[in-house]
């Protein structure tokens, strides 16, 4: 954080010379020590938060692939005559555990071509889907897996074979 802060200020003044560096570098330790004190911030945070990145990235690129080949599959059924449009509302159990993950789950369906996240109620999600071919695989779904893996690993969750919680 304290050289993404130093980064930002050495951007923002447009040049490098002696001086600005001193104050960048004074002004970007204070911001830090503040952020460090009153916003409940440490180093070990910062360092969660980088480790977490190569699976924030990969979910990213994962979220990319499912937004495409939705696209081309809405496009697909918009141009075909011969298709029938059957949109569907499915409900769905999410094995997530944290509403962090839930709502970005949620939001992710919802950029997705053909779907609409409707209602999200505690690990329940309702999904409007544009046809039924893209209700299959929402429960799941690679984009669920990869941030399972990002809240703490899918071992942290048991299911039953419905995909609800095990209780007990």
């Amino acid at each position: 954080m304290l050289f993404l802060l130093f980064g930002f200020w050495v951007l923002l003044n447009g040049q490098w010379t002696g001086e600005i560096a001193v104050v960048g570098a004074v002004l970007s330790v204070l911001i830090y020590l503040f952020i460090w004190k009153f916003m409940d911030y440490s180093p070990r945070k910062e360092w969660a938060l980088v480790k977490r990145l190569p699976g924030a990235l990969a979910y990213l690129g994962c979220l990319i692939v499912e937004i495409v080949r939705s696209c081309l599959a809405t496009i697909r059924l918009i141009w075909s005559p011969k298709w029938e449009v059957q949109p569907r509302l499915v409900s769905f159990r999410t094995r997530l555990r944290g509403n962090y993950a839930r709502v970005i789950l949620a939001n992710s369906i919802t950029i997705t071509p053909g779907t609409i996240t409707v209602t999200m109620q505690g690990d329940k999600l309702l999904v409007h889907c544009l046809d039924e071919d893209f209700a299959e695989g929402l429960a799941g779904s690679a984009q669920e897996t990869r941030l399972m893996k990002l809240e703490g690993g899918p071992k942290a969750q048991e299911t039953d074979k419905r995909g609800g919680r095990k209780h007990g």
